[in-house]
């Protein structure tokens, strides 16, 4: 399951960002709603899935050196009070790599996330307006960088050749929504 970072991220315009975490309205009915790594983390046991994603802050494109650098930092203290609030063992917990477009800035963010033992790690925020040969690059650089033993994971990316791109790279899973989009669509 997500954490509904990416989801959060996609109400830009309704959201307010803090440390405790993200308040948001409802796109159903403008109710005010609060959602933080506690919550996020409960929802996903709740939910009793396999592999839970920790709440993390996905940026918009472009943004600034500072923007990332602050929601890099914000991710990984995020990272750690999921991880804290986890409660059901048979869960697997994955963090989320962030760091922008930059290469060494997505490097520091793959120190920071692997510096804490998970099951798994997740590459973030991408496909959120990049030109497609940028993202490719980026994967290719840092897929590689991902612990090996441990499954890799690229969230929220699934066109044809960016699967072939990112298995070349070392990825390992993937989930999109371009199938369903495609699918609704005929």
């Amino acid at each position: 399951t997500d954490s509904g970072g990416f989801q959060v991220f996609s109400l830009s315009s309704l959201r307010v960002l803090s440390e405790k975490g993200v308040e948001f309205k409802s796109h159903l009915d403008g109710a005010k709603c609060f959602l933080s790594p506690e919550v996020s983390m409960q929802i996903q046991m709740d939910l009793g899935a396999d592999i839970i994603m920790a709440f993390d802050e996905c940026l918009q494109y472009p943004a600034t050196e500072d923007q990332i650098r602050k929601s890099m930092d914000l991710t990984y203290r995020w990272l750690l009070r999921s991880k804290a609030a986890m409660t059901r063992p048979e869960s697997l917990l994955f963090g989320i790599i962030q760091g922008g477009l930059d290469l060494n800035l997505r490097k520091q963010s793959l120190e920071q996330i692997t510096s804490v033992d998970l099951p798994g790690y997740a590459l973030g925020g991408l496909s959120v307006g990049e030109p497609i040969d940028i993202m490719h690059n980026l994967v290719e650089n840092v897929a590689p960088l991902m612990p090996a033993h441990k499954p890799r994971y690229l969230m929220g990316v699934g066109t044809p050749l960016d699967l072939i791109t990112a298995v070349n790279a070392g990825i390992d899973m993937f989930d999109c929504v371009a199938p369903t989009r495609l699918g609704r669509h005929g």
